[in-house]
């Protein structure tokens, strides 16, 4: 018969980090860039006080017990003080992705069915096309100045916590309540709502800050740039709140110029967002004196980061930038790309850094072949990437295609092979892994190598149907700013860093690689230009010795 520990109960809920920053950390700081060369602090003591007060307010706006609390605004101050407050009263927290389409935005603030959402005042205009079509909403509250239209009955954020008194008495809530809601970003069909526990909140703030893993602590200062409305910012904000760090908050200012000013004059020490805003800031550093001496770390995710762009931060301003991977049904937090200790060849750390990273303590993960067999963890054999853990999604809300999931665990879509020593290299999106003539090429190790290319800015990946070979790798290449780039440059650049048989037999150049609402990488859009025949693409010359596999490519894009 087995024995049972005799511990206390302590339900793992936000009231732990709200009451940390309220007395533990009361003198840490969040910092707002309300205008370019304009800040505002408050301290965690003051913050929780105000979080007090928005509690009082939307209950007396009739909030009750899992009611819906939606935001619709950047990364501020009062978006934090709503992280604490909604769900601490008992309430859910929403956080509409402000980049979505009209019909995604109504979609999910239908079948959310929420209640009341706050708004930042720059973003009423874009929110007011669609409020007439927003079935549950009962109170629209404006967050700031200056909003460019009105929103019906709308009311203004600081006259309600002006009228309330602090000391709002908080429920006792179980740990398994619905703290926070957030919606994949809709890449094909609707976005899937994720609904994350109190437990699986506290959780994820834990594990996300252990040394081993994103690793704050009371003497960091951390800019978050992933933005609020996506998974959870990523943890950082509870992080933040559990051990005390300073909050840096961006707002919209999400320009490499603000950016990179804020980091200097803030003394920031940890920042996190998706590799295309740190591409933009490392040119932006290129071109001027930037002092990036307190930055300790970055954490890039989102999309695979691009070697060249570590190399370069690390090389040429001092700055470490360490991969992450993860998704929204996951908290999103997974993994994190730090070498073992003791890993001396430089060649094997950069191999280390550019992989998906080693398995965060309290996730577990496998491999899943076509046969639905598990593969062994040797580096080499691929299958569909697995995972399951206490902040890792079991369902979507209120749907019921169970496709994501296989017999408690998280099917990622991603193809990766796991080494020995817990590292995962995602070498594709099921979706997006190119076969030609019977055998696999990661689109996304071609653009990192191709985006190591001094001339080239970004590059997507697709394939492109081929006769012989069934499919053959199309690189579509966005040049550096007042470059010029060739696909005979791109394929020579390739030659000695690719098997031969990857290298891109055609190549289209263009303005800019389309982004999902979090900035990922929107290949569905190239494809469809592909088959629409809008793209202008070119076939490369021969590299002597470069290539056993020549393609013949047909297609209306191709000319």
């Amino acid at each position: 018969m087995p024995l049972y520990g005799a511990m206390q109960e302590f339900p793992l809920t936000t009231a732990h980090i709200l009451g940390r920053m309220q007395r533990i950390y009361a003198d840490s700081e969040v910092v707002t860039l309300r205008e370019p060369d304009e800040v505002t602090r408050a301290s965690y003591s003051e913050v929780a006080d105000r979080a007090e007060r928005l509690s009082a307010a939307l209950a007396e706006l009739g909030v009750g017990d899992g009611d819906r609390v939606a935001t619709y605004s950047w990364n501020t101050q009062e978006h934090l003080e709503a992280y604490m407050a909604v769900p601490t009263m008992g309430a859910v927290l929403h956080t509409l992705n402000i980049r979505l389409f009209e019909e995604q935005l109504v979609y999910v603030a239908n079948h959310a069915e929420d209640k009341v959402v706050l708004v930042d005042a720059s973003l009423v205009k874009p929110l007011s096309k669609v409020a007439d079509q927003l079935e549950t909403v009962e109170h629209f509250v404006v967050v700031g100045e200056g909003a460019e239209a009105e929103l019906p009955g709308q009311l203004d954020y600081e006259e309600l916590l002006a009228a309330q008194e602090p000391g709002y008495d908080y429920p006792t809530l179980e740990e398994n309540q619905a703290a926070a809601l957030c919606y994949t970003s809709g890449t094909t069909g609707n976005p899937k709502g994720v609904l994350y526990s109190h437990r699986s909140t506290v959780l994820h703030a834990m594990g996300a800050g252990m040394a081993e893993s994103i690793g704050a602590s009371s003497a960091d200062r951390i800019l978050p740039i992933v933005p609020m409305f996506h998974a959870n910012a990523w943890g950082l904000a509870h992080q933040a709140g559990l051990v005390g760090a300073d909050l840096i908050m961006p707002s919209r200012f999400l320009q490499a110029e603000p950016l990179a000013k804020l980091i200097e004059e803030e003394k920031v020490t940890m920042a996190g967002g998706v590799p295309t805003v740190f591409m933009d800031v490392l040119r932006h550093a290129d071109e001027n004196d930037v002092d990036f001496s307190t930055l300790r770390k970055v954490t890039c995710g989102g999309s695979a980061v691009p070697l060249s762009l570590m190399q370069a931060f690390e090389e040429r301003h001092g700055v470490y930038i360490e991969q992450a991977w993860g998704m929204t049904e996951m908290s999103p937090l997974g993994s994190i790309a730090r070498p073992p200790e003791g890993t001396d060849d430089e060649d094997r750390k950069w191999d280390y850094r550019s992989s998906a990273g080693r398995i965060n303590p309290l996730v577990e993960a496998r491999i899943v072949a076509d046969d639905g067999t598990e593969v062994d963890w040797d580096g080499e054999a691929t299958g569909e990437l697995e995972v399951r853990g206490p902040w890792i999604a079991a369902a979507y809300y209120r749907d019921d295609s169970d496709d994501k999931f296989d017999d408690g665990w998280l099917r990622t879509g991603d193809i990766a092979s796991i080494d020995p020593r817990g590292f995962v290299r995602i070498t594709d999106r099921a979706k997006d892994v190119i076969k030609s003539g019977g055998e696999w090429i990661s689109s996304v190790e071609l653009e990192n190598e191709i985006m190591g290319h001094p001339d080239v800015a970004e590059a997507a990946v697709i394939a492109i149907p081929d006769e012989r070979w069934s499919e053959r790798p199309l690189a579509c290449i966005v040049p550096e700013e007042g470059k010029e780039v060739s696909a005979e440059s791109v394929r020579e650049h390739l030659a000695d860093r690719v098997a031969k048989w990857w290298l891109p037999d055609t190549y289209a150049v263009i303005d800019e690689v389309p982004k999902t609402s979090v900035g990922k990488f929107d290949k569905k859009v190239l494809r469809q230009r592909l088959e629409d025949g809008e793209l202008e693409t070119e076939s490369a010359e021969e590299v002597p010795g470069a290539s056993d596999r020549p393609s013949r490519a047909r297609s209306g894009a191709v000319r």
